[in-house]
């Protein structure tokens, strides 16, 4: 729609609607030469009408009725435009598509977004912290190209099997990416600008290369920007249509398809609803100015706002969670972040069900933490290394024999056959005992293990022996909380699921606590004995539970955990979306503070292998110009405040007017899309600016129309001069840094010029010389990987027996012991993703960054994405943005030339035939984490394969 301005002349001067002439065609003079079908791409196209300003009785007022012919102005209708903007679309193809296959291994967050995908095939749940829409389209494109699911996308890196069709799953994004060029240059269009200008910005948008380097990988972002372009030009056509027109309610409607599809997406499209919701506001306003519009008239159309523009996405949001929950419906580790109400309704799930329903003493229970995923109380022989260093109280998030506990009265312990049933009820005073360990929960005036600046916190233990009646430490008094409770029997006695509670501790009055903090070196959830915590954090209930006298009872009730429906599943998963992606606020290498985002600092790396890679980088050129329109725009507004001030007439040309307003328009969309991110406690990244910056270069096309087609205008040939300069600069750039987004061979001369700022922190050290050095190169290819050792020494695992032989140790495994493979597994299934680089290295090795610099030998360093960094960058990385040295390997030097080095801790000295002997469990992992049967394994060490780590079997 065409929106009217106040015209503001000077001082006690009388106000006029402007009827001013003007050097452009009239709407009907470029409506014939439009038909005509030569004129739509000449200099003095005219796509806008006047603004109309009605005499009112007391004042002026806007009129915001659209003409008929606004959306002809508007609307590409002419041959001549259609074959442009099909070559566009080609053009378009071409740079999104142009190498699409390589690099034919994982990059960087196809680790998740490709493993989404294959889990949604399969039907195996995970967990995310984004809304599900994308991610299923990325899974059924994928069926529908024939993947099964049977590649995890583990690593970075790892090479794709034939049978995973991963180039139509990128196609995808390239889609993507090639839609969303359509829709800006039909965006433009809509708003105004010219058609030869909004083609040139098009094209600059097309070259653009943090754009084309996002479209064309398996990650979120090309469809949410996609989404959110369809949006942009949907309201924007909805405006050129008179408001009663059926033309005018189907582009209200795909708006509001395309709001709901974004926020499905990522939670950014709630920016982009709030975006359309602020221009509707506004627009609201000039309704109720226009004294032709009722107040009933002007009503409707609000209420048709609101309920196209947020009921619309609100239905499609909670739709793709109903689809996303009957995709995923069986149970796996993934799902241990969920509720076990949530988890009980999956396939194949191990929650525990027809549980008796009564506690008493004599009951051995598991107790599980409310509001947090720390999971079950839990002890085993492990000590806490400071205070007491009394035996560790814990949560373990997993089924384990180590949660049960005997429910005692704190009067009569060591009770060995009950011959009665005591319920529990409130106020019970009673002792747990630890059944594998025989040690008593406790509590006692010492600080917490991790928590001991904290002076209302104390610490719990287990404490005692074998017949040990206990002391009274270990007293605790059940405080049934009747408002979380199931109402009914439950509010008044103990009984499994139904009943939450409190327990505190006797002697000191302290409530048992946990929250989400977990003891050194990756271990378990803190438990503490709390004064003063938060009382969502104090309340546990009771999950599993048997009894001796009420096991075989047929009459005993029996409880099971509530079956969960739709909306239960719907709130619980944003819930927990929110909180874990608000919970990640640990450094990264690659994080940067939105402040330096508009400057263009520093990119991403993303992939790096065989002297290539792959860095997310804005082209400079276009970045810099739309964040400098930001500046100008604002001189221009403030310029005009003065000039107005002052008592000068503003300008009243419909250009300058229609300037103004979709400016401020695409700039409050910038605004909204990144302002938010400066109050985000989490890790931030470039790529989170891309949708805002999507406006910014709509909001520079507006700028550059008005500064060529309107201050330019008697002086053409500056004019174009100028575009041609900015389109062939913005090339320039493109075509000097494209190997950064197609990973494609580069100089490394042309690297280092192409660095224009320092923190562009990709390395050039990794590229080669001369084209014939690539020319010579051969690409590696998929095959067994050379695993490098880490600090633990394996001869540990290894003993000695008597004479000087060592024998293989029982409980063995390559590669990972269980724990380590569980928390990998919960971190890939539970942490957010569009952050997160994957590194299969391992824990950090015990080598200090000055030992490194100390060494007088050749380093050579390596980043996340697996190219070579220069040691001052590597060094800055440790010391001012959280990096770590994660493996260190030892090379050799012979004539001159530096090789690889053999690790310096050897193959163990064991064949596999003494592993096989051995009667202890075995488990047997490749070098990808991949479990393999035992003559799998026998198999590869037949043809040349090595043991290269030996690790003893976690038990918990």
């Amino acid at each position: 729609m065409a929106k009217k301005s106040a015209v503001t002349s000077k001082p006690k001067e009388k106000q006029v609607a402007s009827k001013a002439k003007s050097s452009s065609p009239s709407p009907a003079s470029t409506l014939e030469k439009e038909e005509a079908g030569t004129s739509v791409f000449s200099l003095d196209y005219d796509p806008i009408e006047n603004y109309n300003i009605e005499k009112g009785p007391v004042r002026q007022y806007l009129s915001v009725d659209v003409s008929d012919t606004l959306s002809k102005l508007r609307n590409p209708n002419t041959t001549v435009e259609w074959i442009v903007l099909s070559l566009l679309l080609v053009l378009t193809c071409v740079v999104r598509l142009y190498g699409l296959s390589y690099p034919d291994s994982v990059v960087f967050d196809e680790v998740h977004f490709g493993k989404f995908a294959a889990k949604y095939i399969k039907g195996t749940y995970f967990f995310d912290v984004h809304p599900p829409l994308s991610k299923m389209l990325f899974a059924g494109i994928g069926s529908l190209a024939g993947f099964k699911g049977n590649f995890n996308f583990e690593n970075i890196g790892d090479f794709f099997p034939k049978d995973v069709p991963y180039y139509a799953l990128r196609l995808f994004s390239a889609t993507c990416g090639v839609l969303t060029a359509i829709f800006m240059y039909l965006t433009l269009r809509c708003s105004g600008v010219k058609p030869w200008i909004g083609l040139l910005a098009t094209s600059l948008f097309v070259v653009e290369n943090s754009f084309v380097t996002i479209s064309r990988y398996i990650l979120l972002d090309a469809p949410l920007i996609l989404f959110i372009s369809g949006a942009a030009y949907a309201y924007k056509k909805y405006e050129i249509y008179p408001e009663d027109s059926f033309k005018s309610f189907k582009s209200l409607v795909f708006t509001g398809v395309c709001l709901g599809m974004a926020l499905s997406s990522k939670w950014v499209g709630l920016f982009t609803v709030a975006w359309i919701g602020l221009l509707c506001a506004l627009k609201l306003w000039f309704y109720i100015g226009d004294l032709n519009k009722p107040l009933v008239k002007t009503t409707t159309i609000a209420t048709k706002w609101g309920s196209i523009l947020l009921g619309l996405p609100i239905v499609i949001y909670m739709l793709s969670f109903s689809i996303h929950f009957k995709a995923l419906n069986t149970d796996s580790e993934g799902a241990s972040i969920l509720s076990p109400a949530y988890r009980a309704s999956l396939d194949g799930n191990h929650v525990p069900n027809n549980i008796i329903g009564p506690v008493g003493f004599g009951s051995v229970i598991s107790v599980r933490h409310i509001n947090t995923n720390g999971g079950y109380l839990h002890s085993h022989n492990l000590f806490y290394e400071e205070g007491s260093k009394q035996q560790q109280i814990t949560l373990y998030p997993h089924l384990d024999g180590n949660n049960d506990w005997l429910v005692e009265d704190y009067n009569n312990t060591n009770v060995e056959n009950y011959t009665s049933f005591e319920q529990l009820k409130h106020g019970t005073k009673i002792r747990l005992k630890h059944i594998n360990t025989q040690k008593r929960l406790h509590s006692h005036d010492h600080k917490p293990p991790v928590s001991h600046q904290a002076d209302w916190q104390k610490e719990a233990s287990a404490y005692g022996f074998e017949n040990f009646e206990g002391d009274p430490n270990d007293d605790f008094i059940v405080e049934i909380d009747r408002k979380l409770s199931k109402n009914g029997e439950a509010q008044e006695v103990v009984k499994a699921i139904d009943t939450k509670f409190r327990l505190r501790h006797a002697m000191s009055g302290c409530l048992l606590f946990s929250h989400d903090t977990h003891l050194p070196d990756g271990g378990q959830q803190e438990v503490t004995c709390a004064h003063s915590g938060i009382p969502e954090l104090t309340v546990w209930y009771i999950e599993a539970n048997t009894h001796p006298l009420l096991a075989n009872d047929p009459k005993v009730e029996r409880v099971s955990y509530p079956k969960f429906g739709f909306w239960e599943k719907f709130v619980e998963s944003n819930i927990k979306m929110w909180k874990v992606n608000n919970g990640f606020t640990e450094s990264h290498v690659y994080q940067s503070d939105p402040t330096t985002w508009p400057f263009l600092t520093r990119g991403i790396a993303y992939w790096g292998k065989d002297h290539r890679s792959v860095y997310l980088l804005g082209n400079a050129v276009v970045w810099w110009l739309s964040t400098a329109t930001v500046a100008v725009f604002a001189g221009l507004v403030l310029f005009e405040l003065v000039k107005w001030q002052l008592g000068y007439e503003l300008s009243s040309d419909k250009a300058v007017i229609n300037f103004h307003i979709q400016i401020t328009h695409y700039l409050l969309g910038w605004f909204i899309h990144y302002a938010p991110f400066f109050i985000m406690g989490r890790q931030l990244f470039l790529h989170h600016y891309l949708p805002a910056y999507y406006f910014l270069i709509m909001a520079f096309a507006h700028l550059l129309d008005l500064f060529v087609s309107h201050i330019l205008s008697r002086k053409k040939i500056i004019g174009l001069s100028i575009c041609v300069a900015l389109l062939s600069s913005t090339y320039y750039f493109f075509e000097t840094h494209k190997g950064f987004g197609y990973g494609t061979p580069l100089l490394k001369e042309t690297c280092e010029k192409g660095k224009w700022m320092s923190g562009w922190d990709y390395s050039c050290d990794a590229y080669l010389e001369s084209w014939d050095e690539y020319s010579n190169y051969t690409l590696s290819s998929e095959g067994p990987k050379q695993t490098s050792f880490q600090a633990t020494n394996i001869n540990e695992l290894f003993k000695d027996d008597g004479s000087g032989n060592k024998q293989f140790d029982s409980n063995l495994v390559f590669e990972q012991d269980k724990r380590l493979a569980e928390l990998n597994n919960q971190q890939q299934d539970q942490q957010p993703y569009d952050h997160q680089i994957a590194n299969s290295a391992g824990p950090a090795v015990e080598v200090g960054v000055e030992d490194v610099k100390k060494n007088q030998g050749p380093k050579k360093f390596i980043g996340p994405d697996g190219q070579e960094i220069d040691e001052e960058v590597a060094l800055q990385m440790i010391a001012e943005q959280g990096g770590r040295l994660m493996k260190v390997e030892e090379t050799s030097t012979k004539g001159g030339a530096t090789q690889s080095a053999a690790p310096t801790q050897k193959y163990p000295d064991v064949g596999i035939d003494d592993i096989m002997k051995d009667e202890g469990p075995k488990k047997f992992m490749d070098q990808f984490g991949n479990e393999l049967d035992p003559e799998v394994a026998m198999g590869y060490l037949n043809q040349g394969g090595h043991i290269v780590n030996v690790e003893r079997h976690g038990q918990n």
